[in-house]
């Protein structure tokens, strides 16, 4: 008697097939592992972990095939970071627990070391950039971190949350108003703060341009407009210009309305001390670790993040926190 065995349908199982495989691998899966905190070009990779670049390549090819990473082109560089796992698509349980895994463990000694100097080699590649264009930075601010640098992994990881119909947002200091109109599109209601009158005139040209009408502007302080909430709150490249970064970041947390995210977009601590003057930054970006802390402190829970890095020697993290459901607001 012979019993057929059913088979495997191919569409259902390639997807699998390339993440086992992607995971297969030691090397593969320290990749991963330096990609936590970070993004680099296949050149700093292959130096990282001193293989060939068409070694290199050829595994992250396979990472790329299993939806393992992402790729942002910076000029003719190609950063790598990893990719967001989701948990509601085939094979997103096993990638998230790929990367508990992965975070769990320690990269060899001689990684890190070679690691750190990429970075420092970054430091002063960005050092020597803005010596060369220091002059005439402020028409030329976009070459640290202008919305068009990191607009795609901002949008990547707000589209993740899936807010519901109805749900409102709120932009703090929304600039020239370039990001008001992604906004506007995945909001009902928007509400943008900006204590800078002159900014606040470019943001509504915007809005007039786009015709955004649901958008409502406000020349208000963030920090004193005590009436103001929203189910997303947006800080892009903002939380360096306030003195007191943490307690401005726990005074901004209690506009997010329970079950609410908090999108933070910023640069990673750098050594620009020039840009204080240049751009009135004053912070020169900040670590990942304190962000954390003090949205912990905050009372938000980490979520996903992203790490752009720029060809520039400058690094962009794209960051979410939530307020967990039943926290209420104390102002």
């Amino acid at each position: 008697m012979n019993l057929r065995v059913p088979s495997i349908r191919h569409e259902q199982s390639d997807e699998l097939a390339a993440l086992c495989k992607a995971g297969g691998d030691p090397l593969r899966l320290n990749v991963l592992r330096a990609l936590a905190n970070d993004s680099f070009g296949v050149l700093e990779l292959a130096q990282i972990f001193a293989i060939g670049q068409s070694g290199m390549s050829h595994h992250l090819k396979v990472l790329a095939q299993a939806a393992l990473v992402a790729t942002r082109r910076e000029g003719n560089a190609i950063f790598y970071r990893r990719a967001l796992p989701d948990s509601l698509h085939l094979g997103g349980k096993l990638h998230v627990a790929l990367l508990e895994e992965v975070d769990s463990l320690s990269l060899p000694a001689e990684v890190q070391a070679r690691m750190a100097q990429v970075q420092q080699r970054r430091a002063a590649t960005s050092q020597d950039f803005f010596q060369r264009v220091e002059e005439k930075f402020r028409a030329q601010q976009d070459l640290i971190a202008g919305l068009a640098q990191y607009r795609e992994s901002l949008l990547t990881l707000l589209d993740k949350l899936s807010f519901e119909p109805g749900a409102s947002a709120l932009e703090v200091g929304p600039g020239d108003g370039e990001f008001l109109p992604e906004l506007a599109k995945r909001f009902e209601r928007v509400t943008a703060l900006d204590n800078s009158p002159t900014m606040l005139e470019l943001a509504r040209q915007v809005c007039q341009r786009e015709r955004l009408a649901n958008v409502n502007l406000q020349l208000a302080d963030a920090l004193s407009a005590t009436d103001v909430d929203a189910d997303c709150v947006v800080l892009n490249m903002v939380l360096h210009h306030f003195s007191a970064p943490a307690d401005a970041l726990r005074q901004l947390a209690t506009r997010v309305k329970p079950g609410g995210s908090l999108l933070v977009t910023e640069l990673c601590s750098h050594d620009q001390s020039w840009a204080r003057e240049a751009c009135g930054d004053l912070w020169l970006g900040f670590e990942q670790d304190d962000l954390a802390r003090w949205a912990n402190a905050a009372g938000l829970a980490p979520g996903d993040s992203l790490y752009v890095g720029l060809r520039n020697g400058f690094q962009i993290q794209v960051r979410h926190f939530q307020r967990p459901t039943g926290n209420t607001h104390h102002r």
